[in-house]
């Protein structure tokens, strides 16, 4: 399996979780009883024997991504990439969130699908589509099921679940919110679909140590919106 491979596989990687990577790769390294061997701790394995999928730290998974070249996927983002979104936004970023787009890099990191970019052109190696970007565009007509222009786009969660940065409540809190758990018909609004939220430098800092995002969610109290 060589480096580039490692590479793609470790963008794919989703944070705290699981990883399925090539029962070939077990083999080559630990022989070839290695994938019988590890079923009794794999999540799932592919109905051909093909990928197994076992919790993203365990030590198979570390030595797999031993030999990965390091570093961030998109380059940092400028002072002007920063500027330029925020006259679109209306709004200031969050200082720490500045840093981590200037000092760290444009997005591709982080929790759940990984941080939204501030450029609209990053594209990650072997993927057709660009990453998806921070700055949406917003139709404002009227019935449309659009968040609040307060809100910052941050990562995908699966399905219809996102999260978001609310750019105006204290501690920036991030949102954890579902586009189909809210309807105008109903007098409701887009803080009706937010289940979650904790402040954004706890929410990297629980990233940045190795735990998972969604287990601190859950033991949250539910439903906190800005």
């Amino acid at each position: 399996m060589d480096q580039n491979h490692r590479v793609a596989d470790l963008q794919r990687q989703v944070e705290g979780r699981r990883f399925a990577y090539p029962a070939a790769w077990l083999v080559e390294r630990y022989g070839p009883d290695s994938p019988a061997q590890l079923a009794h701790r794999a999540v799932s394995q592919a109905a051909d024997g093909t990928d197994l999928e076992l919790p993203s730290r365990s030590l198979e998974v570390a030595a797999y991504f031993a030999d990965a070249p390091r570093g961030p996927l998109f380059t940092p983002a400028t002072a002007s990439d920063v500027e330029q979104a925020e006259r679109k936004l209306g709004r200031p970023l969050p200082e720490l969130l500045r840093r981590v787009y200037t000092e760290v890099g444009d997005g591709g990191f982080g929790p759940d699908s990984g941080i939204a970019s501030l450029r609209r052109t990053n594209r990650a190696p072997g993927q057709t589509h660009d990453w998806p970007c921070a700055v949406r565009e917003r139709t404002g007509h009227a019935g449309d099921r659009e968040p609040p222009r307060s809100w910052l786009f941050l990562t995908y969660c699966g399905c219809t679940v996102e999260t978001h940065l609310s750019l105006i409540a204290i501690d920036s809190p991030v949102l954890v919110y579902d586009c189909d758990w809210w309807a105008p018909e109903r007098g409701q609004g887009p803080h009706d679909a937010v289940h979650y939220a904790m402040p954004l430098r706890r929410w990297l800092s629980i990233w940045a140590n190795g735990a998972s995002v969604w287990e601190h969610f859950m033991a949250d109290a539910p439903h906190v919106a800005d």
